[in-house]
């Protein structure tokens, strides 16, 4: 029996329909929706078997019209995190994209993946598929790029997010999600006591722009060492390099929540939530691990190249894990 099914969402100031889809398997309840590819929930138990919802949301769409800056839950494209100067210089051609976030570009700009409505259509009994064609130059990136994001849970209640991407002309692509995590349960207050590993012995340092300077830093003897579970704490918004594809961990020790993050992405960037501020969430209430490529990568020659060219195809997958302890 299929546990994916739609239901109706809310309508944009367009009158375009934004639905909603509920996965639900092995323990976990995920909905996402068609708005953003927008993570509402995921539902998980604790060590006594209490169910809580441990993503930062919004119950309407109201909500995540009036705070789109976060970017809570979200499917982020066409590049996820930042390009230095909103520029990029692809075979000799320089593209400029919206500068979102003075002076960079962030996350796809002004008018991102986040913020389209996407067609879905079930895939097996326990997932979904969102599908969108964004046009070529759409803000201000080159090719027409047809993507793909499938949320699906498998029998354990992981929930696997697999992208795909193809383009008629060579353009850059990093794909993400932007869900917050609060094992403790959405609402509950800082997520800075929750205990993090991140699979990672080295960072890319960054600028006062947030900016990667280019170099590969080692973090041991750093606050970015956490090879080892240590409190999460505040004052993050880095990207580590990632050793394997057993990305991390996150523990609530309260609750007994664990959280562990696989990917075939090469980066992590860990932010913090520390300018949390919108609707009922203030900073640290969430914990972001977004799995990526790295940011500013169209720039640097020396980091894993995210360009992408016709007859290639982009494919990416995470899985998000849940257990208790």
């Amino acid at each position: 029996m299929s546990s994916a099914h739609p239901e109706p969402f809310g309508r944009l100031a367009d009158d375009t329909p934004v639905h909603r889809w509920t996965l639900e398997r092995g323990g976990t309840r995920v909905r996402v929706l068609t708005y953003g590819g927008i993570v509402q929930s995921v539902e998980v138990p604790d060590r006594v078997g209490a169910s809580a919802d441990v993503a930062l949301g919004f119950p309407d769409l109201a909500g995540y019209l009036a705070c789109p800056g976060p970017y809570f839950g979200a499917l982020v494209g066409r590049y996820a995190n930042r390009i230095a100067g909103g520029r990029f210089t692809l075979d000799g051609r320089t593209y400029e994209l919206a500068r979102n976030n003075p002076p960079n570009s962030l996350h796809g700009g002004d008018r991102g993946f986040d913020k389209h409505v996407w067609d879905a259509e079930p895939v097996g009994p326990h997932g979904v598929r969102l599908s969108r064609v964004s046009p070529d130059g759409e803000e201000g990136f080159p090719g027409r790029l047809a993507v793909s994001a499938t949320y699906s849970l498998d029998e354990n209640g992981a929930l696997r997010i697999a992208y795909e991407a193809t383009t008629d002309a060579p353009t850059v692509v990093s794909l993400t999600n932007h869900t917050y995590w609060n094992l403790s349960g959405a609402g509950s207050g800082s997520a800075a006591g929750h205990e993090l590993r991140i699979s990672a012995s080295r960072l890319t340092p960054v600028d006062d722009d947030l900016i990667p300077t280019g170099e590969f830093a080692p973090v041991a003897g750093t606050r970015f060492d956490f090879r080892e579970p240590r409190k999460v704490g505040a004052g993050y918004d880095h990207n580590f390099v990632l050793d394997g594809t057993d990305a991390a961990e996150l523990h609530d020790p309260g609750s007994g929540r664990v959280l562990t993050v696989t990917t075939t992405e090469p980066g992590l960037q860990l932010y913090t939530g520390d300018h949390l501020g919108d609707g009922p969430f203030g900073p640290g209430d969430g914990v972001a691990l977004e799995t990526q490529g790295f940011p500013d990568a169209p720039n640097r020659p020396e980091f894993p190249s995210t360009v992408l060219r016709p007859g290639d195809g982009y494919a990416s997958e995470t899985v998000y894990g849940f257990a208790v302890r």
